[in-house]
């Protein structure tokens, strides 16, 4: 199955619609009371918004209660389409969670003002690549975006897998410089299309790709896209959403289309001396809208 099939594939589930509500039922079950579980958790000031994500995230592993108090009980907007939204929209969802089955590993994890943006393996119903994206009030999660990609069988041409590659965030001085830098590389490159420019943004002879069907450099991104212009496959970009970033790296959520489906690309970038030098990606089909389960939209 090439990279262009698997991204038409649609993701039922999301990873932390389906930990939120397993939690919830518990805490319905049980008549635990998450508000003052939230006021605890609000009194836990070494706890950052970082290390809670990732709790949660981890919870749907390990089955720990306690993330659920990291959630705004009052106030949780969801992004993911096949959720409904609040915690209320969790309960239905409990029963397809598999049991003691789910894996979940935390590749990276970033923070940029009230917004944390995760990148993680995950393995229910089958292996998943996928970019979490949750901003915070309060030092509670109050909404939450999510982009998820069937793993391939295999490394792309290059031998490198999704989430492969350096994790730790340098550079923190450039953070603004390196988020300016992706934007106008998505918007002139990837939305307007000026190829020209590409080396502008790009470290062509260092340029490590992590798309499954794409090898390093320049001159294979290029081949990639040829190839596609002769299978008839188009992959547009049309508007840049958000683009988070700490230090050296920079995650871009754009809104598009792959051959006839609309489509949700979640790019990730490293940069180093003022060019990108590594790209991963998550690609995931939007559903059409009478099978969404909340009215606020992917983005």
């Amino acid at each position: 199955m090439t990279i262009f099939q698997t991204n038409k594939i649609k993701v039922a589930f999301s990873t932390v619609a389906l930990v939120a509500g397993a939690m919830f039922g518990t805490a319905c079950s049980t008549g635990a009371n998450t508000q003052t579980t939230g006021e605890e958790v609000m009194n836990q000031q070494e706890i950052t918004n970082t290390e809670k994500a990732i709790a949660l995230l981890e919870s749907i592993e390990t089955g720990a209660k306690e993330p659920i108090a990291y959630i705004n009980p009052e106030k949780y907007i969801q992004h993911n389409l096949m959720a409904g939204d609040g915690l209320a929209g969790f309960g239905e969802l409990l029963s397809h969670l598999p049991e003691g089955g789910a894996k979940v590993k935390v590749i990276r994890a970033f923070q940029d003002g009230d917004y944390v943006f995760t990148h993680t393996e995950y393995d229910f119903f089958g292996p998943k690549i996928g970019f979490d994206v949750f901003r915070f009030e309060d030092g509670l999660i109050v909404e939450h975006w999510d982009n998820l990609q069937v793993t391939p069988d295999a490394p792309n041409p290059s031998g490198h897998t999704m989430t492969d590659g350096p994790v730790q965030v340098e550079a923190l001085d450039q953070t603004e410089a390196n988020r300016v830098l992706v934007r106008g590389f998505v918007e002139d490159i990837l939305v307007a299309g000026k190829m020209e420019k590409i080396t502008e943004y790009i470290e062509p002879t260092t340029y490590t790709q992590h798309n499954p069907g794409i090898g390093d450099g320049l001159d294979a991104l290029g081949a990639a896209l040829e190839a596609m212009a002769k299978q008839g496959i188009v992959m547009r970009f049309d508007k840049v959403h958000k683009v988070l970033a700490q230090g050296n790296f920079v995650l871009v959520m754009s809104e598009g289309a792959l051959g006839d489906a609309p489509t949700a690309f979640y790019d990730l970038f490293r940069v180093e001396d003022g060019k990108i030098v590594e790209h991963w990606d998550t690609i995931e089909a939007i559903p059409p809208r009478e099978e969404w389960k909340n009215d606020n939209g992917k983005f």
